[in-house]
C-alpha cells in the first residue's frame, strides 16, 4: 500500500473519531414540557431545529408529560433538569417551599383573557348578571375580581361556574356568557375558526399585574451548572431565527409534526411570535414581586418570599 493511500484513509479514520468525539461530549439535557408540543414552544423547536443546541455543546431531549402537573415536581425531584411552567405557579411553589428556580422565560406577557360573543359586552363592566365559565379555582376568580373591581363592578354581580376545561364550547353553546381563563393565541383564534367574532379583554389592562406567562425552572442547586446558561444562550438563537424566519420555522415544524399541521396551530403560530420574549435569560425583578405581592392580597399564597428565592436571571 502507498503512502497517497494511507493518507485519504488516515484522515477519514481522524475525521471520523473527530465525530464520534464530539458526540460523546455532547452534555445530556432533559426539557420536560407544560403539555404536548404546541406552537407555545416555538423557540424550543426552532433551537432544535437549526442546531443551537449542539453547537451550545448540549444534547437536548424534550419530554411532553403524562401529567402537566408534574413537570416542576420532576425538576424539584432532579428526575429532569428543566421544566415549562408558568410564573404564577412558581410563586405557589416558592410559598410551598419546593427547591425550584425560574431560569428564563419563554413568553413574557400574559396569555389569559376574558372572552364573550356577545357584542353588548364592551368591558368587563358589562358582565354584571351575566355567568362567565372558568377552569382553575382560586387564581382565576381573584384575577376576575381584579378585572371587575377595576371598572368599579362587584364580584358578587357576577357569577362563576365551573366548565372543566371546556371553555370554548361552553361559550359557543350558550351555557355561559364568557369565559375566563381562554389564551388569546389560542382560544380566541379557535373561537375565530368557528365562524365567529370573540370580544377578548386582556387581563393586564383591567389591573391584573402583568407577569411572564411560561417560563423554565430549574433545581436550586443546578442554576449556577454551565449547561443551564448554555441552554439559554441556544433558546436565544432560536427565539431570534423564530423571530426572523417566521414562515420557514413552521414550515419546518409542520413538517417534522404532520399532526399538528392544523390551520389553528399556523395560526397561532404566528400569533404568538411577537409574545416571546427574545431574551430568555432576563429577569424583571419588579415584575415578579408586584405580581406575588397581587396573589398575597388575594390570600392565595401565605407570605411573601423574595424574588431572589425563587427566582434568577439578567437584570437591567
Amino acid at each position: 500500500m502507498t503512502k497517497n493511500r494511507i493518507k485519504p484513509a488516515l484522515a477519514v479514520l481522524l475525521a471520523s473519531n473527530l465525530v464520534t468525539q464530539n458526540a460523546w461530549a455532547l452534555e445530556k439535557v432533559s426539557l420536560v414540557l407544560d403539555w404536548y408540543i404546541n406552537p407555545d414552544h416555538a423557540p424550543i423547536m426552532v433551537a432544535q431545529q437549526i442546531g443551537a443546541f449542539k453547537d451550545e455543546g448540549l444534547e437536548v431531549t424534550i419530554i411532553p408529560p403524562s401529567d402537566p402537573a408534574l413537570p416542576p415536581r420532576l425538576v424539584a425531584a432532579k428526575q429532569a433538569d428543566l421544566a415549562i411552567t408558568y410564573q404564577p405557579q412558581l410563586h405557589f411553589f416558592a410559598d410551598q417551599g419546593l427547591p425550584l428556580m425560574r431560569v428564563g422565560a419563554l413568553i413574557n406577557t400574559p396569555l389569559n383573557t376574558v372572552i364573550a360573543l356577545d357584542k353588548n359586552i364592551k368591558s368587563p363592566a358589562d358582565l354584571k348578571g351575566k355567568s362567565v365559565g372558568y377552569s382553575v379555582s382560586g387564581i382565576e376568580q381573584a384575577t376576575l375580581d381584579t378585572m371587575l373591581k377595576h371598572v368599579n363592578t362587584p364580584a358578587e354581580a357576577v357569577k362563576l361556574i365551573n366548565v372543566n376545561f371546556q371553555l370554548t364550547s361552553a361559550l359557543l353553546t350558550g351555557k355561559v356568557d364568557a369565559v375566563i381563563g381562554g389564551y388569546r393565541n389560542i382560544e380566541a383564534l379557535e373561537i375565530k375558526l368557528q365562524g365567529k367574532d370573540p370580544v377578548v379583554f386582556n387581563v393586564e389592562d383591567y389591573g391584573v399585574p402583568a407577569y411572564d406567562e411560561l417560563i423554565l425552572v430549574a433545581h436550586k442547586e443546578a442554576i449556577n451548572e454551565p449547561k443551564i446558561k448554555k441552554f439559554l444562550a441556544a433558546l436565544k438563537k432560536g427565539s431570534d431565527y423564530l423571530h426572523a424566519h417566521p414562515q420557514e420555522s413552521w414550515n419546518t415544524f409542520a413538517s417534522e409534526h404532520p399532526e399538528l399541521n392544523t390551520e389553528l396551530n399556523r395560526q397561532a403560530w404566528m400569533k404568538t411570535l411577537p409574545l416571546f420574549t427574545q431574551n430568555p435569560a432576563k429577569l424583571d425583578k419588579a415584575r415578579y414581586a408586584h405580581y406575588e405581592q397581587f396573589l398575597f392580597d388575594n390570600k392565595l399564597i401565605k407570605k411573601i418570599t423574595p424574588v431572589e428565592q425563587y427566582a434568577t436571571g439578567v437584570t437591567e
